[in-house]
């Protein structure tokens, strides 16, 4: 691989993951694609923050209470109706957005590094 597109240790540290629960999930009528919206608790540091995503394939009762992995120190983001203040991370497959997902003891606001 070149170096052309590949990005420094440094930019990959300043991107702040962090371990997170779902509090809440709605819905998002708005939305161009099918998405719910989100209340994610990112530890006592962060507090809840609010996201959408585009994970229609999990029923609501599969994303309440789930540990999810999010960056939180992107600017918010104006999704419609929705500020978007964290983006919760996955990975597209045939099936849609898979989330990832931390080990179970893992705790709300724990960092990925």
């Amino acid at each position: 691989m070149s170096d052309e597109g590949r990005v420094t240790f440094e930019h990959f540290a300043a991107v702040d993951i962090r371990v997170g629960r779902i509090v809440a999930v709605e819905d998002f009528p708005e939305a161009r694609k099918p998405a719910w919206k989100l209340r994610v608790d990112f530890g006592p540091e962060l507090g809840v923050l609010r996201s959408s995503a585009q994970i229609r394939n999990y029923a609501r009762e599969e994303l309440e209470g789930r540990l999810v992995l999010g960056v939180v120190n992107f600017p918010p983001r104006q999704i419609g109706p929705v500020r978007s203040e964290a983006l919760v991370l996955g990975t597209y497959s045939d099936e849609g957005v898979l989330l990832l997902s931390p080990e179970p003891q893992a705790a709300p606001g724990d960092r990925v590094g």
